[in-house]
Parts: C-alpha cells; structure tokens; sequence
C-alpha cells in the first residue's frame, strides 16, 4: 500500500509515515511495508493500517498539489472503518486523535471476537451475500424475521451481550444487490439455508477474509470502548484539554447509522460508538446523496477501489458525457493523480458553467 507513494513522493510520504509512526508508538509503517499478509489483516494492525493509508494519500494531495478539503469538497462519507477517515477529512476528528480511536477499537474488536470464541466455541466472521436487485428488499425482510430486529442498538444491552452466539446482524447493506452478514459462521449458514428453502431464492454468499464479526452483537465490548473514547479530551500536542470532536467541521459528513449527515457534537459521539453494532447503511447514504442532495461528483481516496465501485454501482460511473459535470473518481494510486485531478477540474468548469 505504501511503496508506490514513497518511490513517487519520498519526502513527503516519509515525513507523513514518521508521523503516523510517532502517533502509534511502534513501526506501523513497517508493518504495512513489511509484515506477512498473516500479520497485515489481523484487526489490530489491518484497521489503522487501512485508515492511515487513506489520509496519508490525502496529505500528499493536500502537500504536493494544494488540494483543500474545505474548498473542493461539500460532504464526505466512509464505509465502516472509512468513516474516521471521513470525519479527519471533514476535520471533525484530528488524525493522531483518530488513530488512536481506531487502533484501540481495533483491539476492543479483536479481544470481543476472541472472548465469545472461549465462551460459546464457534467461528465468527461476515459473509457477503449477493441477489438480483429484485430480491433485495425480500431478502433484507426475511433475514430480519429470522433474527428477530434489525439493529444490535435496538435491543437492551443484557439480552444482546447474554448470548451472542445466537445472533448474527446485516452488517452493511452495501447496494442495490449486496448486504454482509455478520457474527456466527454456523448461525450465517443456517440462515442462508433458511433463505434459500423458504424464500425461493438462491443468493450467492461468499465468506470475506474478515477475523472479527464487525456490526454483530458481538461487538458489545467495542461500543462501549469507543463510547468512552469519544467523550475523551483530545491527545493532539497543544490541545490537551480540547473535546475530541470538534463540531461542525469543514464539511458536513454523512454517518453509517443514519445514512444522513451528522448534525452535532452529541450526535457524533453516539453514532460512532453505535457504528460498532449497527448496520452500515452504505447504500441509503449513496442514495441519498445521489437523489436527495444532487452529489453529480465522487472520489474515493484510499488503498482500494471497493467505495468507488460501490458507488459507481449506484450512481452509474458518470462522465461528462452523459452527466454533465458528474464523474466517479478513484485516487488509490500515484499514477491517477494527474488524471483524477485534471478530471475535477475539468467537471468544476462545466458546473460553474452551468450555474
């Protein structure tokens, strides 16, 4: 992940990389250079590894070629873990501040999955189940009678962390023919095989190299860890004392929870601790930003093109040609730089055109 930005920026990327190792306390970098793929996708090291990579290509973007948040972007969203990342962009988190925030969640997240492994046996994990468009909605309904809510917050915190080895929640609703499932891998399958004999339908479902049940009941221990961490002061040199959150950002930023915009200080220390439990609303938020608020522009800055296709999958991958001033753009690479901003500009022109 990181490679091709050193041997392109190699100042500025390692002047970044030492401060992202300085604000973790060990050799991140390292590890993400060097480490196993074993080593790299345990959750305490593949969380910030991921988040650290998005906002490391952000700085480079704002260092090497001036690109302000405030003035090129109106909103911004992330996908899961990708929310911190948003809520950096947005400045409504400080990067040491979120770092830290998702390093320690990461290893809330991790010792859950590992405590319910030695209390109830059993392998956790998401399995991602694919349908036609047409059976979203009945799959989404049957999956919910079958588990009995929706929402791992909706129910009382006794009975969700009493025996969680029964549930298993809708971690994401991703598209319009994609939601990931979550929490026992024998609870999962029976689920799917619920679906397939009672709702006549065969999705497709496939395990995704996940350790921990992310959005499950499981993930109790991580509520409550990130409740505390959000109500903290922040750790950042010189505001010490400062609330960690600073409300409103630079932009407004949208949340997982709700699939709408964050509308204060409060409500940003609720829905990230909530996010530990609750579905990833990610295609209510695509949607909304799509046919509510009339987003025509998206880019996706981070290690992989997962957002960006997501969203392509809604939205259409937009061009000048058949939207004016839209387009869905991608910057996992040094080598899209040029193209994606040229691309920007190009699209802001036809806006202001138009306008």
């Amino acid at each position: 992940m990181l490679t091709p930005w050193l041997e392109a920026f190699p100042r500025t990327a390692s002047t970044i990389l030492d401060e992202i190792d300085s604000f973790m306390g060990y050799k991140l970098s390292d590890i993400i250079q060097n480490g196993t793929s074993r080593v790299l996708t345990m959750t305490p090291n593949a969380q910030p590894a991921i988040m650290a990579t998005s906002i490391l290509i952000l700085r480079i973007l704002e260092r090497e070629f001036g690109f302000k948040v405030a003035e090129r972007v109106d909103v911004s969203l992330g996908h899961s873990l990708g929310e911190f990342a948003a809520l950096v962009a947005a400045e409504v988190l400080e990067f040491e501040d979120a770092l830290y925030m998702v390093r320690r969640r990461a290893e809330v997240m991790a010792e859950a999955t590992q405590q319910a492994r030695e209390k109830y046996g059993g392998e956790y994990g998401m399995v991602a189940v694919v349908t036609e468009p047409e059976y979203l909605s009945a799959l989404v309904e049957a999956i919910d009678d079958f588990v009995g809510y929706r929402s791992a917050g909706t129910r009382s915190e006794s009975a969700d962390s009493r025996k969680p080895i029964d549930q298993v929640l809708i971690a994401n609703i991703n598209s319009k023919n994609q939601i990931v499932l979550s929490g026992s891998l024998h609870k999962i399958k029976e689920l799917i095989t619920h679906v397939r004999q009672f709702l006549g339908h065969d999705p497709r479902a496939v395990q995704l190299n996940s350790d921990s049940p992310f959005h499950s009941p499981i993930m109790w221990p991580a509520y409550y860890a990130m409740r505390d961490l959000v109500s903290s002061k922040s750790r950042v040199k010189g505001q010490e004392g400062k609330d960690i959150i600073s409300f409103p950002g630079s932009v407004e930023c949208v949340s997982n929870v709700t699939a709408r915009p964050f509308g204060s200080a409060a409500d940003v220390q609720e829905l990230l601790a909530r996010q530990c439990l609750e579905t990833v609303r990610w295609w209510d938020s695509i949607k909304y930003l799509d046919q509510e608020q009339k987003v025509r522009r998206w880019i996706g800055i981070g290690p992989g093109k997962v957002g960006r296709n997501l969203v392509g999958k809604e939205v259409g991958m937009r061009g000048v040609d058949t939207v004016k001033g839209g387009g869905v753009f991608a910057i996992t690479d040094p080598v899209e730089i040029e193209e994606v901003l040229k691309g920007l500009e190009k699209t802001e022109f036809l806006i202001e055109e138009e306008e």
